[in-house]
């Protein structure tokens, strides 16, 4: 009973400050106006609204927190000491929502605002700064937040209103989410030098069941990948390693802890061949998502119809030199 109780007091503590907010915020102005000038007719003409509606505010003002906020001397005012106090905080108070609504306002602007972009680890060292480039040909001044993690991490940060923007994969099917397929990575099995299969240039993945797999951890789009391809190949693939990042396993293939299912690397990397996989459609998809339903600021805007008019052709960049059993097409797929 008595934890109910201090449940209730608690509501109604939050109910009180809630009304109290409402009821002070639209006349918070009014006063810091009257406070700086302590003369009610010029604080009406620099607030510009009738002088009649300034005064019944204030009155309202000191009503609904039961002090008298002004000393009245004819036709000017002075602040009381609990004004003085009182307005301390409402400067402060009204300082901190004239910077927020600039900030806001600059973010939204349709030539210098802000974009904020996730992406996958595999897209940061080529793609994205390939298209960040291009985008600022023509939008030189617009800015960038970037996010860098995993495909549900990102659409987590969607969600919460973080993002505006992310490349992920898979393509997310999600009735919140509004999502455009761009582009798809043909995937690799990747294999030490040294390997009984580098001396192939293609490879169906059954030949691979035995081996032991690098992999993205649970919850990355190429991990899930992986396993539903191995699944589909009738095996489930022998962990011997979970990391985050896509060239921390082609170290590791190299170093011989096992095989791995990868996109083409930026620059080719020692110690490993590339093989193509046949019999199976192993690719991932990339595409951008955003949040439904939710208006874009000019730059947003702008930035979401460049990406997708890169479809087809997000991926597009100067390839690596295969090495020994690579088959590296002229797209970089």
């Amino acid at each position: 009973m008595q934890h109910q109780q201090r449940s209730q007091r608690r509501v109604s503590h939050n109910s009180d400050a809630q009304d109290i907010v409402t009821l002070l915020a639209p006349r918070l102005a009014y006063f810091a106006g009257v406070a700086r000038t302590e003369h009610v007719t010029r604080a009406a003409e620099q607030l510009r609204i009738p002088q009649s509606t300034l005064s019944r505010a204030l009155v309202r003002l000191e009503k609904d927190l039961g002090v008298d906020l002004f000393a009245r001397r004819g036709r000017t005012v002075a602040l009381t000491p609990a004004g003085r106090t009182f307005l301390s905080s409402v400067e402060r108070a009204l300082g901190e929502v004239e910077r927020a609504a600039e900030s806001v306002r600059a973010d939204a602007d349709p030539a210098s605002g802000k974009v904020a972009f996730g992406f996958l680890h595999t897209m940061g060292s080529e793609t994205v700064p390939g298209l960040i480039r291009a985008f600022r040909a023509d939008h030189p001044r617009i800015r960038f937040s970037l996010v860098q993690n995993y495909g549900e991490a990102m659409l987590e940060r969607l969600r919460a209103g973080e993002l505006d923007l992310c490349l992920t994969s898979p393509v997310p099917d999600a009735p919140d989410l509004v999502a455009r397929r761009l582009d798809e990575q043909r995937l690799r099995l990747v294999v030490p030098d040294d390997h009984r299969l580098a001396s192939r240039k293609r490879v169906r993945l059954t030949e691979a069941a035995e081996e032991a797999f690098v992999t993205l951890e649970p919850g990355y789009g190429l991990r899930r990948i992986t396993d539903d391809l191995c699944r589909e190949a009738g095996f489930k693939p022998r962990i011997a390693f979970e990391g985050e990042e896509a060239e921390t396993l082609r170290g590791l293939v190299a170093a011989g802890l096992g095989v791995a299912l990868l996109p083409p690397p930026a620059v080719p990397r020692p110690g490993v061949v590339e093989l193509t996989v046949t019999g199976q459609r192993a690719v991932r998809e990339i595409g951008v998502a955003w949040l439904g339903g939710h208006p874009d600021t000019p730059p947003v805007a702008a930035f979401k119809e460049f990406l997708l008019s890169r479809k087809g052709k997000l991926l597009q960049q100067s390839s690596p030199q295969p090495g020994p059993g690579e088959n590296v097409s002229p797209s970089g797929d």
